[in-house]
């Protein structure tokens, strides 16, 4: 099984829920704090290769859902200029394994990449879970 470098925004209950699926899986989870890591922009883009600029945004960001920022509209360089002020705005987790590196918790490609065991829930596993029984994400303040 793998050691996953597992970037999160503490107290999320999505991040919580994928980093079981990991650990269910028999993989090893070391979490480590999104909002508090330096990014540069090349390890940002390293994250990100071969999507597009649009899937490297975090949807259920206030600044995104509001219309204030439309990943769409932004090229690269301005997108990571966003992403580094603002990594609330970073789609979350950002996940490490052997020196290759992956965005987002998409179930089907992470048991392709590393396994999950058939070990996944069939809800969509990057949407916050604002107000379902005991999955709220720490302050309510989700990405401000």
């Amino acid at each position: 099984m793998a050691t996953v470098t597992f970037y999160e925004k503490p107290g999320c209950s999505g991040n919580a829920r994928q980093k079981k699926i990991l650990e269910a899986a028999g993989h090893t989870v070391v979490a480590r704090n999104l909002l508090g890591t330096p990014w540069t922009r090349l390890e940002l883009l390293s994250y990100f290769d071969g999507l597009p600029v649009a899937e490297w945004f975090n949807r259920n960001s206030p600044a995104v859902k509001g219309g204030e920022i439309v990943p769409e509209e932004c090229d690269e360089a301005t997108a990571v200029a966003l992403l580094q002020r603002h990594p609330l705005l970073i789609r979350r987790p950002l996940l490490e394994v052997d020196g290759e590196r992956r965005v987002g918790f998409d179930a089907a490609a992470i048991d392709a990449w590393i396994g999950l065991r058939g070990i996944a829930a069939a809800d969509d596993l990057e949407a916050c879970r604002h107000g379902a029984d005991d999955h709220v994400c720490a302050g309510h303040d989700h990405d401000r």
